[in-house]
């Protein structure tokens, strides 16, 4: 009797173990599925630990002067279009490292983390304005009066069609020191967040 008990002891803990084993197996399984689905277009850092670094699909030359990281991501729902119209409220980013630099030349290496279609332009902004305060016009853009350079080109060097989904675009500019805004214009982006401010050199306090 008391071996009988005992066996049935030990096939109920080695049971046991094999369910705590399996339900952990099905576990990160899932949770590896589902973070395998959200990536960088969820995420502004792209869904990275602190530190990690985003790498194009694109090889980048070297860059002349001061290097600046531009990380473009979005939510990549409700879109439809060449260059994803938003259909519905949809959270884009838009980000620089550093956000600020010495005067002289500047290349932005503009990185798209999202799922969508996007575009980094440099335009300066005016005295007492911020960035993301331009005026939307028809077609959901904003005008691109003094429009300074641009990097759009998938896998290459200024105007393009374009950065696509997992690959970057770069742009050298010679720019005087002051406040800039970086931003995407393809139509409803802006609106949906994809702007920042820059600044290059000390700028004054304005009155």
């Amino acid at each position: 009797m008391t071996a009988h008990r005992s066996e049935t002891g030990r096939r109920r803990l080695v049971l046991a173990v094999l369910a705590t084993a399996l339900i952990t197996a099905l576990t990160a399984g899932a949770l590896a599925a589902v973070f395998a689905g959200v990536g960088r277009a969820d995420d502004p850092s792209g869904g990275l630990d602190d530190g990690a670094t985003i790498v194009p699909s694109c090889t980048v030359p070297d860059l002349p002067g001061t290097v600046v990281t531009v990380f473009l991501s979005d939510m990549g729902v409700d879109a439809d279009g060449q260059h994803g119209r938003m259909t519905s409220g949809t959270a884009m980013f838009l980000s620089a490292d550093p956000a600020a630099v010495p005067n002289g030349n500047v290349s932005f290496l503009a990185i798209n983390g999202g799922r969508l279609t996007h575009q980094l332009i440099v335009m300066p902004l005016a005295p007492g304005e911020n960035a993301g305060e331009r005026v939307i016009v028809e077609g959901s853009t904003v005008a691109e009066t003094g429009l300074l350079g641009e990097a759009s080109a998938t896998c290459g060097s200024g105007e393009g069609q374009g950065i696509l989904p997992d690959s970057s675009s770069w742009v050298t500019l010679t720019l005087p020191p002051g406040r800039y805004e970086l931003l995407c214009n393809f139509p409803g982006h802006y609106a949906a967040g994809m702007h920042a401010e820059f600044t290059v050199g000390q700028v004054e306090a304005e009155n």
